[in-house]
């Protein structure tokens, strides 16, 4: 008895060891891309630089916000450890300041916060 106990114990044991995590196995949704962390942070950085030019060439507005808030969108596609996204959920406040300021007409100052949140973005970089 005592060593079926034993053999049970050892087998709860390594059934639980060997049970496959979910997240492990975890797959993305049909129709989605997915990034790898450098790869989205140059999609987010071109965004922020399509905006840049966009404001230059005198987009303003609900316009200018709606390219800002892309470049936001897809800035959640950065997903590498816990620093990484700490420092992208930074880049991404820039980033929501630049939109607000671009829906109150304050294009001079959103386009100074870009040029911020584009440094920051590719900042991000070296933590990967």
């Amino acid at each position: 008895m005592k060593m079926l106990k034993k053999i049970l114990l050892a087998s709860l044991i390594a059934a639980s060891l060997g049970a496959v995590s979910t997240s492990a196995m975890a797959e993305t949704d049909k129709g989605r891309i997915t990034y790898a962390p450098a790869d989205a942070i140059n999609n987010v950085s071109a965004k922020i630089k399509v905006a840049i030019d966009a404001a230059a060439s005198g987009t303003e507005g609900d316009a200018l916000a709606d390219l800002i808030k892309d470049a936001s969108d897809l800035s959640k596609e950065i997903n590498a450890n816990d620093k990484v996204d700490r420092a992208r959920a930074s880049a991404n406040n820039v980033l929501k300041s630049a939109r607000k300021l671009a829906q109150e007409g304050k294009k001079d100052e959103a386009v100074e916060a870009l040029k911020d949140a584009a440094k920051k973005f590719e900042a991000l970089k070296g933590l990967i």
